[in-house]
């Protein structure tokens, strides 16, 4: 099959689908017995540094879900720690940052990332691609807010307060390192696309704590620059965030093809805030899955039935598979989707 045939690159692309395409975002990994069999022991930058593991990982859920589209198995931090920067992610935490980034001296570790950075990202696509075949790859990193987030706070954070601290108290300090982030963020995309990534997702996983004024002045700029550096490689740009209801608005305006929608609001209402000339992706609460069946079909159904107001619409869930999540209720709402 063409690629450019699949159900999932045509409904990014808003034209007609022979069925709604559905993937899920962390479907490769967590909920997965392979997943966590072939982990076991193996440190998390490990696995996204090891090209044979990368290749499997990715093509579990495809091969058990039978998915409309890939996710290249890696993390958001992959690109900083390629760099030098000196962070791990600790299980049960996340992303741990050793020297916090507080003023302009701690710009300097971050250098431009070069594809030898990330040789082992190349090579692990280019495998990919092979064994996919008419299926999309998409790839994907962290946009410049999230990644600074996890460089100012030395690690995850609920209220970003000294994120925000340096966003309103220190604004130039604050657009440098977004731009280093940004031209950081981009080459890796650039890289994942001419590997043979066929979309890429760029996740603003905290983006939704700033009001859209703020967002417009400290975020837009640089989400912006990233997918208007994309465009000559003709490739659908999907952008998600979480608890963004407020910023849907903003966040077409940024330059993505595709607009994800966390679970909080509804399809129909998020392709109104949005506005025309973008596809939706979303949005089934992934805590649902964790109901019986027909409580997931019936939500399932709901969210596709909102779908159809949107001019293209990826099936997927508000945010990332949980881990306690039954791979046989994805299989289940996999096929689902499918029929309906």
């Amino acid at each position: 099959m063409n690629l450019d045939d699949s159900a999932f690159l045509r409904a990014c692309r808003r034209r007609p689908v022979p069925h709604t395409p559905v993937w899920y975002m962390r479907q490769a990994g967590r909920s997965l017995p392979e997943y966590l069999k072939v982990r076991e022991g193996v440190p998390m930058l490990t696995a996204c540094s090891t090209p044979d593991l990368i290749v499997e990982i990715t093509l579990q859920p495809v091969r058990r879900y039978g998915v409309d589209a890939a996710i290249f198995f890696s993390d958001i931090v992959v690109p900083l720690k390629a760099i030098g920067v000196d962070l791990d992610i600790k299980p049960g935490v996340g992303p741990v940052v050793a020297d916090p980034i507080r003023d302009a001296q701690g710009l300097d570790v971050l250098r431009p990332l070069e594809p030898a950075d990330v040789s082992y990202v190349t090579e692990a696509i280019q495998a990919l691609t092979g064994e996919l075949g008419g299926t999309p790859l998409i790839g994907f990193a962290g946009a410049p807010f999230t990644l600074g987030s996890y460089l100012i706070e030395g690690g995850p954070s609920k209220n970003h307060d000294r994120t925000k601290a340096m966003m309103y108290g220190e604004p130039r300090l604050w657009h440098a390192l977004m731009e280093r982030l940004g031209d950081i963020v981009l080459e890796h995309l650039r890289i994942q696309i001419r590997a043979g990534a066929s979309a890429i997702q760029l996740f603003d996983s905290w983006v939704g704590a700033v009001p859209e004024d703020d967002y417009r002045e400290f975020v837009l700029p640089h989400t912006r620059r990233i997918f208007d550096g994309l465009a000559d490689l003709d490739v659908p740009r999907i952008h998600f965030g979480v608890g963004t209801g407020e910023l849907l608005g903003v966040l077409g305006e940024a330059g993505a093809d595709v607009v994800g929608v966390d679970w909080r609001v509804p399809l129909d209402e998020a392709a109104r805030r949005v506005g025309p000339g973008k596809a939706l992706q979303g949005n089934l609460d992934p805590a649902i899955l964790a109901a019986p069946w027909e409580v997931v079909e019936r939500k399932a159904r709901e969210v596709l039935r909102r779908g159809e107001a949107a001019e293209g619409h990826v099936f997927n869930l508000g945010h990332g598979v949980l881990p306690s999540t039954d791979p046989d209720q994805l299989k289940r709402l996999t096929d689902l989707v499918h029929e309906a």
